[in-house]
């Protein structure tokens, strides 16, 4: 054994479960579902590896709010008492990633020996028994939409529609396709493309979700089943919350893995991470056709891993909506014939909130075990917000780059183009920028929300009201391309200022 191995982290166990009681009330809360997730990752890495956890993380849930901060109640459960015992300060998508890249480091400083990181979110069952309590539909009670809600005076955001992730990615996924010179068709066939593998992947797994293999051509075309949520998105093209799932694993050192009788076959090594962030308004980040903060996290990553796309066997590229994995995708050189998850995505995997990412490592570690050298795992959370990537294999990686500093964020500072000053009130000729069309439930549009750019370069918001089918038809034909095209924002009813496209004037 080298000197070194005491120092060297790998993940030695991994453990998800999915939770459908026909009664709601039989269903498990987070700290039941994480408990489950991390007992059966127990088991996985051979027994006696919770007993001797120094470190607790995990990630902050959303469902069941009434529990608070569940990490002591959970180390309870598990009749522990670690040293370092803490949950997450959000409920994001990159948060299980970032877990995994302090314990990694923390065990390459010899600050602990083992440690574990679990995640769980029973919204599903929250759901149901909220509407077993009201006496009306699980869909009337959305965890998420509530969460993103904001109390006291109505923002400028909350007034145009924008506040929850799925009116806000749309704004990506339209800059995105403007980007790339596609057209609308040639974007939504990448979309149904990358998803249909997705569900492919996940039709083979045992911890997804939904487990039923979809045609591109189902995903992207609007049904009863499939309905549009904010364009160019349809239900099966955005993150399935509705999901009880939890998912752990636990790291340690080479050195105490052995030393356990586990067989070195079955050991996943933790290589160096990095993280970068976009600004977290959203309406003040320099574009909309791709994150600088993505790219850096991306890129540095595999730097300071020594790989290149070619090295990687697999990759997990977050996937809430479709505008991601794209952005990623183009980041890395994935192609799109590759599946780029080996989970099953936030689709048809399932989107637990913030700890998607965790049963994207569990899927990771037992492909690697089956074959493969190296997988990346790319994570994204809040508004297309946070970026965290990490490398994990099958061989050791260099000391140096795990103990690397993963805060990439002067990088991306240094990246980063002007941003545009934002005119709450502006009124005049415009450009658009990016934009997306909302839905109600039924089908319905809601109305159109146009991100605007004045001939001095502010930014601006303004909607295309329901009532104006040819301004809709503009955005959501594919005959033209919207973004860059001319218009007129007006005032508007309540305060608001509304869109003209300038062929229909």
């Amino acid at each position: 054994m080298s000197d070194d191995a005491a120092a060297i982290p790998v993940i030695v166990g991994v453990g998800q479960i999915n939770d459908r009681p026909e009664d709601p009330r039989q269903g498990l809360d987070p700290i039941g579902l994480m408990e489950a997730a991390l007992r059966e990752a127990d088991r996985d890495g051979g027994g006696g590896w919770i007993a001797r956890l120094e470190s607790l993380a995990v990630v902050d849930q959303l469902s069941f709010r009434q529990l608070g901060d569940v990490s002591g109640p959970l180390a309870a459960k598990l009749g522990i008492m670690p040293r370092l015992c803490y949950k997450s300060s959000y409920p994001g998508g990159d948060t299980p990633i970032l877990m995994l890249n302090e314990a990694a480091r923390r065990i390459a400083e010899g600050d602990i020996k083992v440690a574990a990181v679990a995640g769980g979110e029973a919204l599903r069952t929250a759901a149901q028994l909220a509407a077993l309590k009201a006496g009306d539909d699980p869909s009337a009670h959305n965890a998420l939409r509530q969460a993103t809600g904001r109390a006291g005076p109505r923002s400028l955001q909350q007034r145009y529609g924008l506040t929850a992730p799925v009116d806000i990615y749309p704004l990506y996924e339209n800059a995105g396709r403007a980007a790339y010179g596609q057209t609308l068709v040639e974007a939504q066939t990448e979309s149904g493309e990358i998803w249909s593998r997705f569900s492919q992947v996940a039709a083979e797994n045992p911890g997804a979700w939904i487990r039923k293999p979809m045609s591109p051509e189902a995903i992207v075309t609007p049904s009863a089943d499939n309905r549009r949520i904010a364009f160019p998105y349809n239900k099966l093209m955005v993150a399935n919350s509705s999901v009880n799932q939890g998912a752990g694993f636990i790291v340690t050192s080479l050195a105490a893995a052995l030393e356990a009788g586990v067989p070195e076959r079955r050991l996943v090594y933790v290589g160096a991470g990095a993280a970068a962030h976009e600004p977290s308004d959203y309406l003040r980040r320099d574009r909309y056709d791709r994150s600088v903060s993505m790219a850096v996290s991306l890129n540095r990553a595999m730097e300071l891993n020594g790989v290149t796309t070619a090295d990687l066997d697999f990759v997990e590229l977050y996937s809430c909506f479709p505008c991601v994995p794209k952005m990623a995708r183009r980041v890395i050189g994935w192609p799109v014939e590759k599946p780029a998850t080996v989970f099953g995505g936030l689709t048809f995997g399932g989107g637990p909130i913030g700890n998607y990412m965790s049963h994207a490592v569990v899927s990771m570690v037992l492909k690697l075990r089956e074959s493969g050298r190296k997988g990346l795992l790319f994570a994204n959370g809040g508004y297309a917000t946070n970026n965290h990537t990490i490398v994990i294999g099958r061989q050791p990686f260099p000391l140096g780059a795990v103990l690397a500093d993963f805060d990439s964020q002067r990088e991306a500072e240094v990246a980063r183009d002007a941003i545009p000053p934002l005119n709450e009130s502006y009124v005049g000729p415009g450009t658009i920028e990016t934009y997306t069309v909302l839905y109600e439930r039924d089908g319905r549009t809601r109305f159109g929300v146009v991100v605007g750019r004045s001939p001095a370069g502010e930014r601006f918001l303004a909607k295309v009201p329901a009532s104006d089918e040819v301004g809709l038809s503009f955005l959501t034909s594919g005959e033209v391309e919207p973004v860059g095209s001319s218009g007129q924002a007006v005032p508007g009813s309540h305060d608001d200022v509304e869109w003209r496209c300038s062929y229909s004037e």
